[in-house]
């Protein structure tokens, strides 16, 4: 009987000792769910991402889903059943997602929302820049040229809630010259998925109904401002109306350079990627990332009936305008001298340092 215990014993412990290696041996998996590539730095961030990943020993999923948010939804959960550890997301639309959070969580799958808000109480971690005073940088950035006249607002896709956070940063620093009568709010339009043409479309609808008197736009990225000056180009608005954005892109920063945008925001992405990876990483093994703060969905939203709350880490924003973009811009090593100055007078350029 004791033989038998201690042969019962030793297969126990080789039992326990082979599944031990077993897990050590099998490689975290993350999953990156992306909304879309049109937009230029989610394809910049994914492929961020995916390096990093892989150099802390990570195996990768990458997929996009085309603005549809049934397929970023079925997409999360082909990612569940591959094994998915972790997954990023960056929502499409930020109500829909949360049915595939759910649905993860209950798999014991955790998932980061990234940039973008997942209405759900299941995301273990949201990350993005703070999207409020980006909100206001673009309102400031625009009164710095005109503070009052007739101005239109481009607002972001309806389906992300970052688009509400910054409209409110923005109205907080307008609302003082609309209500004192300086500025009059003459068109007012929510560009759907952020799209340039969108935006392009919508803006001269709006010169068209104004009979081209408006004297500022305020307009949420720059991808929706590329289309605005677009239109505004056509009228020969581009460079007398002052407008503003956020990414600060190649094409909006050469903009900036141009004199046809006025302030795009700086939101460094080389630290939201890799604050994103480290903490998949700490989530994927159990360990609680730091530096969060907890932010109620009300807070976060606007609405008071939304319950629950998620742990946030909210990075700084800079306003870039024709005057700083060097300073702030190249010489960080964000983007390339000759992309940002690409077709400028040379007399117009700084030194190429």
């Amino acid at each position: 009987m004791k033989k038998y215990s201690i042969i019962l014993l030793t297969i126990v412990l080789f039992v326990v000792l082979g599944l031990s290696v077993l897990a050590a041996d099998t490689p975290i998996k993350i999953g990156l769910s992306f909304s879309d590539f049109t937009l230029e730095r989610w394809v910049r961030e994914a492929a961020d991402m995916t390096e990093l990943a892989r150099k802390a020993g990570a195996q990768v999923i990458v997929q996009e889903a085309n603005h549809d948010p049934k397929v970023q939804n079925d997409q999360i959960e082909n990612m569940v059943l591959q094994g998915a550890n972790v997954i990023i997301i960056v929502a499409e639309d930020g109500a829909a997602a949360a049915t595939a959070v759910d649905a993860a969580a209950k798999a014991g799958v955790k998932c980061i929302a990234y940039d973008r808000l997942i209405k759900s109480p299941n995301v273990s971690v949201y990350i993005s820049f703070d999207n409020v005073e980006v909100g206001r940088a673009e309102a400031r950035g625009v009164l710095a040229v005109k503070d009052s006249g007739r101005f239109a607002l481009l607002g972001g896709s309806p389906t992300d809630n970052n688009a509400v956070l910054v409209r409110q940063g923005q109205m907080e620093v307008l609302k003082s010259y609309i209500d004192s009568g300086k500025i009059k709010i003459v068109a007012d339009q929510w560009v759907p998925n952020w799209d340039t043409t969108e935006a392009l479309k919508i803006m001269e609808n709006m010169l068209t109904a104004t009979n081209n008197q408006i004297d500022a736009v305020v307009a949420s990225n720059d991808s929706t401002a590329l289309g605005a000056i677009e239109a505004l180009r056509a009228q020969g608005l581009a460079g007398k109306v002052p407008i503003s954005a956020q990414d600060a892109t190649a094409a909006g920063c050469n903009a900036v350079a141009k004199g046809e945008l006025t302030v795009s925001v700086y939101k460094d992405i080389r630290l939201l990627v890799p604050l994103s990876i480290d903490i998949a990483m700490k989530l994927a093994k159990g360990e609680t990332p730091e530096g969060l703060k907890n932010f109620t969905f009300a807070e976060l939203t606007g609405d008071k009936n939304l319950p629950g709350s998620v742990p946030c880490n909210f990075l700084k924003v800079v306003g870039v305008t024709k005057d700083n973009l060097y300073d702030v811009v190249i010489k960080s090593g964000y983007q390339k001298y000759d992309d940002v100055y690409k077709g400028v007078p040379e007399k117009d350029r700084p030194p190429k340092i």
